[in-house]
């Protein structure tokens, strides 16, 4: 089968398609035929190894899983003896969270993994973003953050691939919402739910003078200091990336003050419970995919060099 491989860490340029040996599927596992994949600002830290702490967990010297990619779309071509939630032929999204695989023609998984049959109502493409961004989310507003109906909520980078879907979940959920983007994103973030958008090249949403129960940032381009004055007595500040500072403030505001600062690793929290509760809300009209751009399999790297820009809107899908 044809995979993208990487032997060592470095720019996109490590990145190579290969034939590699198609994957045989264990006892408990499903093999997937995956038609749909993304890539993520979490894949090129991985394939860097930027930061250095991911050489810990993920190969000192050189990668352990030479194969990028977590999240994946497909169709399952066969099962393993003792697999009874799925069958051959299910149309299946879900994340591979533990080793990766989803940038290559197939790959197996656990039929107890975080794995479920897709959305009826949309294509491979539109349900693997939703194993991206919203998963993330999910996360981090009903359950760290136990958002409540009727409180005020600002997403920082309402239009990337997490804060897309934090504005449809905030909004679901029963929040007002505050979308922080550019000017080229603000409609979009508009039709995708948010009661108000500040252009953050043109206004600093921490002098707006207002308040807010929840401050989301998704991009991890604030943080709790700079962000406290416009919380609300009892605020909780969330933030995708782990910087020592979130971390430093997670600690302080934990044993003091009513303002909290929380950071979650969300891709360790995700369940099966959790992608059928998104498929529901998608079927249901209450969800929906935003895709920047897509690339076949082998213009892998150069979807690297797009993420690493910094500017998607949604979710990089990547083909097959």
């Amino acid at each position: 089968m044809r995979a993208i491989v990487y032997e060592k860490y470095g720019t996109p340029d490590v990145l190579q398609l290969k034939e590699v040996e198609k994957p045989i599927p264990k006892d408990n596992e499903v093999r997937i035929r995956v038609h749909a994949a993304i890539v993520t600002p979490s894949d090129c830290a991985f394939r860097k190894a930027d930061p250095f702490m991911v050489r810990f967990i993920y190969g000192l010297t050189s990668p352990k899983n030479k194969i990028l990619g977590v999240e994946l779309a497909g169709e399952i071509e066969s099962v393993g003896t003792g697999v009874t939630l799925f069958k051959k032929g299910d149309q299946v999204f879900g994340i591979s969270t533990k080793n990766f695989g989803a940038h290559a023609e197939y790959t197996c998984l656990p039929e107890n993994d975080p794995v479920a049959i897709k959305p009826a109502n949309m294509a491979y493409e539109e349900a693997v973003g939703v194993c991206d961004g919203a998963l993330t989310a999910l996360i981090f507003l009903r359950d760290t953050a136990k958002i409540q109906r009727g409180q005020k909520v600002l997403i920082n980078g309402a239009s990337g691939s997490v804060g897309s879907y934090a504005v449809q979940l905030a909004k679901y959920f029963g929040a007002e919402v505050t979308g922080v983007c550019s000017t080229a994103n603000l409609e979009m973030v508009k039709s995708l739910g948010a009661d108000k958008v500040i252009d953050y090249t043109k206004v600093d949403f921490n002098k707006s003078g207002q308040s807010y129960d929840v401050i989301f940032d998704a991009v991890g381009k604030s943080s709790f200091s700079s962000c406290k004055s416009s919380l609300t007595p009892r605020g909780i500040y969330l933030s995708t990336v782990p910087t020592l500072s979130t971390i430093l403030q997670m600690l302080w505001t934990s044993k003091s003050g009513s303002k909290k600062a929380k950071f979650v690793a969300a891709g360790l929290m995700q369940n099966k419970g959790n992608l059928i509760f998104l498929k529901e809300l998608i079927e249901a009209g209450q969800l929906k995919s935003v895709i920047d751009r897509r690339y076949p399999l082998e213009q892998t790297a150069e979807a690297h060099r797009y993420v690493e820009k910094g500017h998607k809107k949604g979710n990089v899908v990547i083909t097959l």
